[in-house]
């Protein structure tokens, strides 16, 4: 029979002020590498969630994103034409030409400038994205100096709140109305007359065609003729896929840079934990012989100092896990590396995340104890004894 876990908690608890400190160590750690995931999450998460499945997103071939494409007008009649474009309850097809430009607009109280995305768009752009809904005025009338802006846009910068009035493109533009798309990137952009856009901006071409597919299931005989069509020089994905690979870049960096954090504090964690753990084998010498005197074997020995070490590390990693879970309630801003745009997005706690924390805490844990326990087993019960 071996040692009760209960005989770890209570030296746990003795040692109260060195356990708290070296929890705090690793939870610190594991704060630091629970917000590093979280962060690439909620990024991913964002830009993952402004696409849908069911729509197909048209753009030049070879272009990364759509500030680099061209689609001119007649290959976009062309694509148009398609039979397996969905059409609305008025009969039209859902398909709309859109222009995507940036433009430099100052934040609100710092007048820190900053890149913000400019969506030209058609009467069916709103219903290819049933996510995004207006919540104060009303949508830009057709060949007018209006436009709308994303919730986002609205609260941070100077000039996107409804009433105000915007300059680029050499005119003023009245924003007459918010829209909110929950977590997806739209909330980052301001939209307006795709053709009153595109002669602000002097365009002869848009920058995209997005169109709602009657079966998500034709999408490769669609794609496969459209990228063959000699008269046309285009790449068809997912507008879902699109958008996941727009956060490709972003998210890896993040996951390095957390990475390589962690592993640099979690050393000075684990350090803690072991001179924690020694400490504790030094100041238990005579405990550790009664242990064995009373026929405990070294296994037994080893098994509670490592439990010990374990515990240590749980109690950090939850504390850590906790901490880091209140980040969800904030919201940040960076710069999209593939668009060069500002995108707005908060931290997101998973299951998957939340586990990875807890499994690496414990690792932290069992390195820090395991040598210190492999000590304390091979002490002999004569020499324990003795230094009482």
């Amino acid at each position: 029979m071996g040692i009760p876990y209960s005989y770890s908690f209570s030296n746990l608890w003795t040692r109260r002020l060195t356990t708290i400190l070296t929890a705090s160590g690793m939870a610190l750690v594991v704060f630091v590498f629970a917000a590093t995931l979280m962060l690439a999450e909620g990024l991913q998460k964002t830009l993952v969630d402004t696409g849908s499945y069911d729509n197909a997103i048209v753009i030049r071939k070879s272009a990364t994103s759509e500030v680099q494409s061209a689609v001119d007008r007649q290959q976009a009649s062309i694509i148009e034409s398609q039979p397996e474009i969905a059409t609305g309850a008025d009969g039209e097809p859902l398909f709309a030409r859109e222009l995507v430009v940036l433009i430099n607009l100052p934040k609100r109280g710092s007048n820190k400038p900053s890149n913000v995305v400019i969506r030209g768009i058609s009467p069916a752009s709103l219903a290819l994205r049933p996510q995004v809904r207006l919540i104060d005025g009303r949508m830009p009338r057709p060949g007018s100096a209006e436009v709308v802006a994303g919730k986002s846009i609205a609260e941070r910068f100077q000039g996107g709140g409804i009433g105000e009035t915007l300059r680029f493109g050499m005119r003023n533009w009245t924003v007459v109305g918010v829209f909110d798309a929950g977590n997806s990137g739209f909330s980052s952009e301001i939209w307006g007359d795709v053709d009153q856009l595109m002669q602000a901006f002097r365009r002869p071409v848009y920058s995209s065609v997005l169109l709602k597919l009657r079966d998500p299931s034709e999408f490769g005989k669609f794609r496969e003729r459209m990228e063959n069509d000699p008269r046309l020089t285009v790449e068809v994905k997912r507008e879902k896929v699109y958008y996941r690979e727009q956060s490709e870049m972003m998210a890896k960096f993040l996951r390095i840079l957390g990475i390589t954090l962690t592993v640099v504090f979690s050393l000075g964690a684990v350090i803690g934990a072991m001179i924690t753990m020694y400490a504790a084998v030094a100041q238990r010498v005579t405990e550790i012989g009664t242990l064995r005197a009373l026929g405990f074997q070294k296994k037994d020995i080893l098994i509670a100092f490592v439990a010990e070490s374990l515990f240590l590390g749980l109690i950090g990693g939850l504390a850590g896990l906790f901490f880091a879970s209140f980040l969800q309630l904030i919201t940040i801003s960076t710069m999209n590396w593939q668009t060069f745009a500002e995108l707005a997005f908060s931290f997101i706690l998973t299951f998957d995340i939340a586990w990875k924390s807890l499994s690496f805490s414990l690792i932290m844990g069992f390195v820090g104890g395991l040598l210190p326990a492999l000590r304390a087993a091979r002490m002999n019960i004569v020499d324990a004894l003795r230094a009482s």
